[in-house]
């Protein structure tokens, strides 16, 4: 056979397969990708970010309208510890060994810098089985971060605002027992999300700003800055830090036993343009 077309069938192949695959992604409302990590799809929509300062709310104010233009994926819980060791070859996390009770493999990752959370989503988006579907991943934008922790809701958490139930959904300066748990075992938000609430707080792509005046679209945080945007509430967070609309800042290059990530995905954005 002649070699220009064997290659040449080879590709196109390869290329129908991608296609396929990633047709396959665009039309799936869970998605699982070769690691076993699953996403949520989230759909596009407008919300309310933020909430009015109070004497526990003092920063995530003044709340304003957002608008999420493209659905995207969201990972269903954080990373784990095995995800993120098989990605990148190690685990530097805590909460492990004799820190804690039997198996910590599926506890989330922790002790990990912003600039580890974007390495561990660069490298996943060149594994083979996710680079041929196009399934480039990253980090959450904060919008995008606080619209699916909400799933609609306009209340201080995804369930309402009485803390009486956060314990049903978030392990909690509360109940955490100064430690993490394994991902999953509370109650999920209305779009099947894990641990938005509490747990481990989130790294998310922002830089850390004052909210902007105005309605926005897609909002992606500043080009300058020297923190990063941090989310959710961990084991060590009080009920009022674990608000959906709590927002901390955090050294890039700083590391903690309460602070780990979840990924995003949008088949057409590739965070390393950005």
């Amino acid at each position: 056979m002649n070699r220009y077309v064997l290659t040449f069938g080879i590709a196109t192949l390869l290329l129908l397969a991608s296609c396929a695959a990633l047709q396959t992604f665009e039309t799936q409302k869970v998605l699982t990708n070769s690691i076993g990590m699953k996403l949520v799809l989230i759909p596009k929509g407008t919300f309310n970010m933020g909430l009015l300062p109070t004497k526990w709310v003092p920063k995530p104010g003044p709340q304003h309208q957002v608008t999420i233009s493209n659905d995207f994926y969201m990972g269903v819980t954080e990373v784990t510890q095995t995800q993120y060791k098989r990605v990148m070859g190690g685990n530097p996390s805590g909460f492990q060994g004799s820190k804690v009770e039997g198996d910590s493999s599926n506890y989330p990752v922790d002790q990990i810098t912003w600039s580890d959370a974007v390495e561990f989503c660069k490298r996943l988006s060149e594994l083979p089985e996710e680079k041929a579907a196009g399934l480039v991943y990253r980090l959450p934008f904060e919008a995008e971060w606080e619209y699916a922790c909400r799933a609609k809701s306009s209340a201080a958490y995804c369930f309402g605002d009485s803390t009486t139930s956060l314990g049903d959904y978030a392990w909690s300066g509360e109940n955490g027992g100064k430690k993490t748990h394994a991902v999953g075992q509370k109650k999920p938000n209305a779009w099947g999300l894990y641990d938005m609430h509490g747990n481990v707080w989130e790294w998310c792509w922002d830089r850390y700003s004052d909210y902007p005046k105005s309605a926005v679209t897609d909002p992606v945080g500043p080009d300058e800055g020297m923190t990063r945007v941090v989310r959710g509430g961990g084991w060590d967070a009080r009920a009022p830090l674990c608000q959906s609309a709590w927002r901390q800042d955090g050294n890039p290059s700083s590391t903690s036993d309460s602070i780990g990530f979840r990924v995003a995905l949008t088949p057409s954005l590739d965070i390393r343009a950005l």
